[in-house]
């Protein structure tokens, strides 16, 4: 099985859409997913995620299925105290790491830039949201990796449109990458596209493999001008 994650277009956050950037790289991401064999499409219920997901719904001939627990994580203070760079994940990482942090420590939550931070529980809800996901899609979560518990070993492609945030939890726990790290590693670009394949044979013990990493060529000004032709 295939995942393939991506990202929204440009977005204008105030209004939650596509900026007209946007709608441009969400018809260029559309053009190149029909490349993958994607049967099934998932997206955040968020409004620039969801109008991207729509693009590739319409070249794909295929709904749109949502999934809450895949709209982008929310992070600040949960009681009002300072916290540095008012919580912001990325920018916490990026500090850490100049500080000589361990960025793979699984006792993340506990320091005092994420202790009281709400940005914690909407990973929790990701991690456990991305869980039963994949459960339905016939993997379940043992320990660190994935049964294959499907009944066929047919290969599947879904995709799934999300943000730069909720996807760095869900890869980063899928790949048992704590938050920080892959807030660090996975910078991804609009419509970028990420692929984590699984293993398909029913009853195998599942590390998902990295097939692709935030492909963004489809977004290349030459394209641009091409589909604004069109």
């Amino acid at each position: 099985m295939r995942i393939v994650f991506v990202r929204h277009g440009e977005p204008d956050y105030r209004r939650d859409c596509l900026t007209e950037t946007g709608k441009v790289q969400a018809l260029a991401a559309a053009q190149r997913l029909k490349e993958e064999g994607i049967s099934e499409i998932w997206s955040s219920p968020l409004g620039r995620a969801a109008e991207t997901a729509a693009a590739a719904s319409e070249a794909l001939g295929l709904p749109v299925r949502i999934l809450d627990f895949m709209r982008e994580l929310d992070w600040g203070s949960c009681d009002g105290s300072p916290l540095f760079a008012d919580g912001h994940p990325w920018d916490i990482a990026d500090e850490l790491a100049r500080r000589g942090v361990n960025l793979n420590a699984d006792n993340w939550r506990e320091h005092p830039f994420f202790s009281g931070n709400k940005v914690c529980a909407a990973v929790d809800r990701t991690e456990q949201g991305i869980d039963e996901w994949l459960l339905g899609l016939g993997y379940r979560r043992e320990g660190f990796y994935y049964r294959c518990i499907r009944e066929n070993s047919e290969q599947k492609t879904v995709a799934l449109f999300s943000h730069g945030g909720s996807s760095c939890a869900a890869m980063g726990h899928m790949l048992n990458l704590p938050f920080p790290y892959a807030c660090a590693l996975l910078h991804l670009e609009f419509t970028g596209i990420t692929i984590l394949r699984l293993d398909r044979r029913p009853g195998s013990m599942v590390l998902p493999c990295l097939e692709l990493a935030n492909d963004s060529r489809h977004i290349c000004a030459g394209q641009y001008r091409r589909l604004e032709s069109m």
